[in-house]
């Protein structure tokens, strides 16, 4: 079977194939048939062709030469049923005409007959040369001339009508040169002639229409000729009348396009004799036009009337009179030179409309009412032309111009002003957002259809706009300045949170099969769509990356368009894990950047401005590969390994700032990035094997760094370079412990293994020596603050480096641990106990409350133009001194100085006394206090979820600090109330990343006892003494709330366990958490954290065992296992009551109401939890809590809840529950007695007494055991009819009785009573009348139970007597009088109701 051929096979195989194929003498697949239908054959289509007749290519009977080109064959052809030839047309002619063969078209050159052209020769001239030709002069002699035709042109057309006119002996025309026919009239144009030709005369020139072309020359002429005299002689034998009759005749039976036509050709031939007739005068007569007539157009078929000013109309007043000899004034048109005139007055606002906002060039906000000069280029605009200034429309409409400039103004114009806004400068001063409105009109779009520019300028401002929209001012520099802080390395990703559901596991998925499973969805969306919810998103969308690429490698823009570039690019890598990789993978733009911008040998780079940056290095290109490895391992190991960075971080850190051929300024920032990329790539365990090398360079950077921290005022680049060093040398550090991973087959965590360290701890230990001094140099400096301010982040890194130098030191096992605690006291005699009892570490300590963001919510207000499709910092320049990111900022230094007493407290065990002593600090307690105290929770902007991690930083480790101490020495009760009360709020406010944070609360710290000291001071017999008075009787003291709280506290690490196992965070995030905060850096995924969404844990967390019982039992019908349910139940309950009891703040952000939610979930997990005797104590104290005076009027059950959707709906599940499974439980019926209080809405009432009647049986719950008072549910008087009117009917048809529902029976007696007897005259006519008949009815009811007396002689709520009211021993006297009109009327009008 012959094969069919493959992609990528040639012609030589497909030639191959076509022989096999005749050779084999198979039988074609397809046969083809010619349908003869069309040529009128009768071919026999069922006859076989011939095996010679097949069609086949064959290149050896081809001729060597081609063929000649000869006539091709006359050709015959049919004429089509639906459109038949004319009788006069040949077939074969009109086939010809529409050949397109090279033959027919070389068979219709015909050579051009010039024997009858007259030959003119050349005009004499008296000169050897012609004369030269000046634009001004011919412009003066010349008329002007109709189209867009050059100067030159329009010279030679005049010089050839000139040959052509001008006589060649004496001026007179010769008669041989006239064509014959033609009349002379020198005198008067056609128009002149016609305004002076008699009605009865014709005159006629010679033919227009008939021209005999196609003819000879000799002949076309005699023929129109011939034709013309014969019109000319039917015409004069004609009267007028008969020429207008024939003449309306022919033009209604003519095509009007066709007479239009006809008209258009004469009138352009009149209009040629009479330029020709005028440019005669011209030259023979010197007739010169006045200055005051315009000069019309010769092509203008009528004179341009709209430029003739209308009558009394006043003359426009130009400031300059136009000239004729001026370019392009030939024609005065006045109405394009109303903008030449003076402004109008600029108009003063009298009301406070609002007016359009304008903008100068500088992009600054203009007021409605300056008067700024006309010279400085604000007023070329037509609307509202006397205001200075641009609108963003204006500026809109300007970029898309044909003059490049301009669109490189427009661009600027508004970078500038996006500038502004950003910073905040124009404040209040506007209505709405201008990046809004901006992105809304499509600015995005338009800044990249102006990357596509070709004009360089375009670019480059288009560049310069996207870097003003994209990068705010003052993010990158916060982000850089804190990069040797705490965990500083570690950022969150900067896109929007209003996310699609499938992109909550982000970080969680490799970045190729995220990318896959999310290609669909997004390569359907358009870019536009995308832009509206991510702006990043939008542009990559657009072939962004490719463009800059294109720009940076083939255009070479200068040095100002290639930091725009870079910084965008860094934008775009701190977007997402996506983005980052996105950047990377774009063919040729990293090889590009290390190509270009980062060269190991370059010319040397004066100081002032650079012409090129290319091949120079730039720090902002080294910062680009640091925060793309920042995204991610993978993405750190591929920028090592493929683009040899390794080199140049040993060509940039092996110099000195001074040594190396570049600026001061950029050869620090450009080392700085360089310690700064290494640390990164050491974060995960990369790029150790450059210790070795650099090591005398790191040393020598070492020594230098004391008599560079000692000058009079240290600089802040030489401060950043200092403390990125240190940076490194930490993260190196840590890379040297030698803790060896456990093998686990779980994926992820063998996917994050990698090769052991290449550095050892022999390599790293003698850096203690040379960073210490360091730091007792820098803690000189402490007293003085504008030095301490100065010194920036290095005090911070040398803590730092101390901390991580003695956590590996304690993790070598072949080490003696004498060694590093005698290294360890000796640190804190010498420097870290010392430094506890100056005054200036109090005053730190005291500023912390002021520079919280925490505490000061306003200082994390988004910036005024943030937009939730682009994210930023919202940074608008330097931050405030006292603020977390300021200068005089404690919480860097704090913060380290806290991980390194956590380290040697842990380590060893008997400094935890002398180094907890900080805890006692003033400062601290009082910022604790704030902390705890009741507020809103932190709004999550993503500055503040920035600066909040890092307070929660200093936090987390001072409660650790707290609970290593705990352990060795009692802790005083008000301290331990305290950290307790902090750690409890720092746990429900933990953000994603923190997972390890959050696990080792929990699991250490929350459920201490040594932080419950009211356990041992007499809490549980307070709470027990606390009852009797609230309740005001005496209950059995095993059964009261002080013996469940003493069950709880001995119950605490059940509780413990139940908490872990309900609180548990996702796995992946805790390990990846617990390997960035234990520095086992071969476990580090990324320094990229989670998307903070929310915080990890939910305010109602305490709550949550019992939420999941809820799912789960909703889940799962046929129940759960009873000791799992009752057990987790308890436990969950019993945490509940020791917090309600003991520690209220940590539930004040829980509403009493979502707490009601959440322990009616407990009777509706099964039929049979809630009668465990522990849950029915448990429960019946949680809800004496919540009924308490101070708790009961913040108890809200009309709005929305946290954590549930309708509360109505969950209190009908309830109802049907309790309708179900209660058999008359008082628990379960006081908590659906509780909704039903007057204040509350009237859904819940309805719902019980319209649909869920029959629960009213099992309501038996004593008034003595109702959990509120009574007149909370009386009062004030009901006023739903329909509710009223279920009341009456519940009562007369005996559903609901004293004896079965006492506290209902009494509610509605009271409601009933009031309404009966209301004589509200505002009342409608239907109330009325519901009233009347509602006591005419009570009148005559049999009084067996009491009912009819209840009723009508009810008094007042009293819920110590039996029926929960008094009544009075008679009515009252209107009452009475009421009554008997009402019954007087029934009587006689002989009314019987039942």
């Amino acid at each position: 079977m012959l094969s069919r051929p493959k992609p990528g096979e040639s012609e030589a195989d497909l030639l191959r194939f076509q022989s096999q194929f005749l050779a084999a003498g198979a039988a074609p697949a397809v046969q083809l048939v010619k349908n003869e239908r069309r040529r009128g054959a009768s071919a026999n289509l069922d006859q076989p062709r011939l095996q010679d007749q097949r069609d086949v290519v064959m290149l050896d009977n081809l001729p060597d030469l081609p063929p000649a080109l000869v006539p091709a064959p006359p050709k015959r052809a049919k004429p089509s049923p639906g459109h038949p030839l004319a009788d006069h047309v040949d077939p074969e002619e009109r086939l010809n005409w529409h050949d397109q063969h090279i033959t027919a078209v070389l068979t219709k050159i015909i050579e051009r007959d010039t024997s009858s052209m007259a030959v003119n020769l050349p005009v004499p001239s008296g000169v050897a040369f012609p004369p030269v030709f000046h634009r001004s002069q011919d412009r003066q002699r010349k008329p002007a001339t109709s189209g867009k035709r050059s100067i030159f042109a329009q010279e030679i057309a005049a010089r050839r009508g000139s040959e052509a006119s001008i006589p060649p002996v004496r001026g007179v025309v010769s008669t041989q040169d006239r064509p014959q026919g033609a009349v002379t009239c020198e005198s008067l144009t056609p128009r002149e002639q016609d305004h002076q030709r008699p009605c009865g005369s014709q005159n006629f020139q010679g033919p227009h229409l008939v021209t005999g072309k196609g003819l000879r020359d000799q002949e076309a002429e005699q023929e129109a000729q011939t034709i013309h005299e014969e019109n000319i002689a039917r015409l004069q034998a004609m009267t007028p009348e008969e020429i207008l009759q024939e003449q309306q005749r022919l033009l209604a039976q003519l095509d009007p396009s066709l007479v239009a036509f006809l008209r258009s050709r004469s009138h352009t031939h009149e209009q040629g004799e009479e330029k020709a007739i005028k440019e005669q005068k011209a030259r023979g007569l010197s007739v010169e036009v006045s200055r005051e007539e315009p000069i019309m157009p010769t092509s203008a078929s009528e004179p341009r009337q709209e430029d003739e000013p209308e009558p009394g109309t006043p003359a426009l007043a130009l400031p300059v009179a136009p000239h004729k000899e001026w370019l392009h004034m030939d024609i005065v048109e006045l109405d394009k030179l109303h903008w030449t005139q003076d402004l109008p007055p600029l108009r003063r606002q009298k009301t406070q409309e609002r007016m359009q906002a304008r903008f100068s060039l500088q992009g600054e906000l203009l007021a409605p009412d300056v008067d700024l000069p006309t010279h400085l280029g604000l007023h070329h605009h037509g609307e509202e032309a006397e205001r200075a200034g641009y609108s963003l429309q204006e500026l809109f409409h300007l970029t898309r111009s044909q003059v490049s400039q301009q669109r490189a103004l427009a661009l600027h114009v508004l970078a500038q002003i996006i500038s502004r806004a950003q910073a905040g400068e124009f404040g209040d001063q506007l209505v709405g957002s201008v990046l809004r409105l901006l992105l809304d009109a499509g600015f995005l779009f338009l800044l990249r259809f102006s990357l596509d520019d070709r004009v360089d300028g375009v670019i480059a401002t288009a560049v310069h706009a996207l870097r003003a929209l994209l990068v705010a001012p003052g993010d990158e520099e916060l982000l850089d300045s804190t990069f040797s802080w705490y965990h500083g390395a570690m950022v969150f990703p900067l896109m929007p949170t209003q996310e699609d559901k499938d992109d909550e596991d982000e970080d969680e998925e490799p970045s190729g099969e995220k990318a896959k499973r999310k290609s669909p969805e997004e390569r359907n969306q358009p870019p536009s769509d995308l832009a509206r919810h991510d702006v990043i998103k939008g542009l990559l969308a657009t072939n962004l990356l490719p463009r800059l690429r294109y720009v940076l490698e083939v255009i070479r823009p200068g040095p100002s368009v290639v930091l725009d570039i870079l910084a965008v690019l860094i934008r775009l890598a701190r977007h997402s894990l996506e983005s980052a990789t996105r950047v990377l993978e774009c063919p040729r733009l990293i090889e590009t950047i290390v190509r270009e911008f980062l060269p190991t040998s370059w010319s040397p780079v004066g100081v002032g401005p650079t012409p090129s940056l290319h091949n120079v290095p730039c720090a902002a290109a080294m910062k680009l590969l640091r925060v793309l490895a920042s995204a991610g391992r993978n993405i750190a190991a591929r920028l090592l390994s493929s683009f040899d960075l390794r080199s140049c971080l040993c060509r940039f850190i092996a110099e000195a700032p001074q040594e190396l051929a570049l600026p001061r300024e950029e050869a620090e920032m450009l080392i700085t990035e360089s310690f700064r990329l290494w640390a990164v790539a050491a974060s995960y365990g990369q790029g150790c094997d450059l210790y070795r090398e650099l090591y005398p360079v790191l040393i020598r950077a070492l020594q230098v760094m004391p008599k560079e921290l000692s000058t009079h005022l240290p600089q802040p680049l030489s401060m950043q370079r200092i403390a990125s060093l240190l940076t490194v040398l930490t993260q190196l550090t840590l890379a040297a412990s030698s803790t060896a991973l456990q093998p686990s087959s779980d994926s992820a965590e063998a996917s994050l293994s990698a090769t052991p360290s290449l550095i050892t701890w022999t390599q790293v230990s003698g850096l203690r020596p040379l960073v210490e001094p360091c730091l007792r140099q820098t803690l000189k400096l402490l007293p003085r603050p504008e030095m301490w301010r100065a010194l920036g982040p290095v005090p911070t890194a040398c803590l730092l480096f101390l901390d991580a130098y003695y956590r590996t030191w304690s993790q070598q096992p072949d080490l003696c641990p004498g060694d590093w605690l005698q290294d360890m006291e000796r640190l804190s005699e010498e420097l870290l106990l010392p430094l506890l009892s100056q005054p200036t570490l109090g005053s730190l300590w005291d500023s912390l409350g002021r520079c919280s963001p925490l505490c000061n919510p306003q200082s994390c207000a988004p910036a005024p133009e943030a937009l939730p499709s682009l994210v930023s910092l919202g940074c608008t320049g330097s931050c405030p001194p006292f603020s977390l990111a300021g200068s005089a900022s404690p919480f860097p230094v704090l913060t380290s100085l806290l991980t390194l007493f956590n380290t040697l407290a842990r380590i060893h065990k008997g400094l935890c006394g002398q180094l907890a002593a900080v805890l006692a600090a003033p400062g601290l307690q009082s910022y604790f206090l704030q902390c705890v105290a009741p507020m809103a929770a932190p709004l999550l902007t993503p500055f503040s979820v920035w600066a909040l991690r890092h307070e929660y930083h200093l936090q987390y480790l001072a409660l650790t600090l707290a609970q290593r101490a705990a352990t060795f020495q009692p802790v005083p009760a008000t301290n331990a109330a305290l950290h307790h009360g902090v750690a409890l709020a720092l746990l429900s406010r933990l953000l994603p990343g923190s997972e390890h944070l959050a696990h080792e609360l929990l699991l250490s710290f929350i459920f201490r006892l040594e932080f419950l000291p009211e356990r041992a001071s007499g809490g549980p017999e307070a709470a027990d003494f606390s009852d009797q008075l609230s309740l005001g009787s005496s209950r059995d003291p095993g059964c009261g709330r002080g013996a469940l709280l003493a069950q709880a506290c001995q119950d605490l690490p059940s509780i413990r366990s139940c908490y872990l196992t309900h609180c548990s965070l996702t796995r992946a995030s805790l390990l990846a958490s617990q390997a960035l905060y234990r520095g086992e850096l071969q476990r580090v995924p990324a320094l990229l954290l989670p998307l903070p969404k929310e915080p990890l844990l939910p305010t109602d967390w305490p709550f949550l065992p019992l939420i999941h019982l809820y799912h789960r039992a909703s889940d799962t019908p046929a129940g759960l296992p009873p000791a799992d349910t009752v057990g987790t139940a308890m436990r969950a309950l019993q945490w509940v009551l020791v917090l309600e009891s003991w520690r209220p703040q940590a539930l004040w952000a829980v509403p009493p109401g979502a707490r009601l939610a959440r322990l009616m979930c407990v009777f509706l997990v099964d039929s049979e939890l809630f009668r465990e005797t522990p849950i029915q104590r448990l429960v019946a104290a949680l809800l004496a809590r919540l009924c308490q005076p101070e708790v009961l009027p913040n108890l809200n059950l009309d709005c929305p809840l946290p954590g549930l959707t309708s509360f109505p709906d969950l209190y009908a599940n309830f109802l049907e529950h309790f309708e179900a499974v209660s058999f008359g439980d008082h628990l379960f019926g006081a908590l659906v007695l509780l909704p039903l209080q007057r204040r509350f809405s009237v859904t819940f009432r309805l719902a019980l007494f319209g649909e869920h009647v029959g629960a009213l049986r099992a309501l038996g719950l004593p008034l003595t055991q109702l959990p509120v008072s009574l007149e909370c549910y009386t009062g004030p008087p009901e006023d739903n009819l329909a509710l009223l009117q279920l009341y009456f009917r519940a009562l007369v048809t005996g559903a609901l009785r004293p004896h079965w529902c006492p506290v209902l029976y009494a509610v509605t007696v009271a409601h009933v009573n009031s309404f009966i007897f209301s004589q509200d005259p505002k009342s409608s006519d239907e109330v009325k009348a519901a009233r009347r008949s509602m006591l005419q009815k009570t009148w005559l009811l049999a009084d067996e139970q009491g009912l009819r007396k209840h009723l009508l002689h009810y008094k007042l709520p009293n819920s110590i007597l039996p029926e929960g009211f008094e009544l009075y021993a008679q009515l009252p006297t209107l009452r009475q009088q009421y009554l008997q009109r009402l019954t007087l009327g029934m009587t006689q009008n002989g009314v019987s109701e039942t």
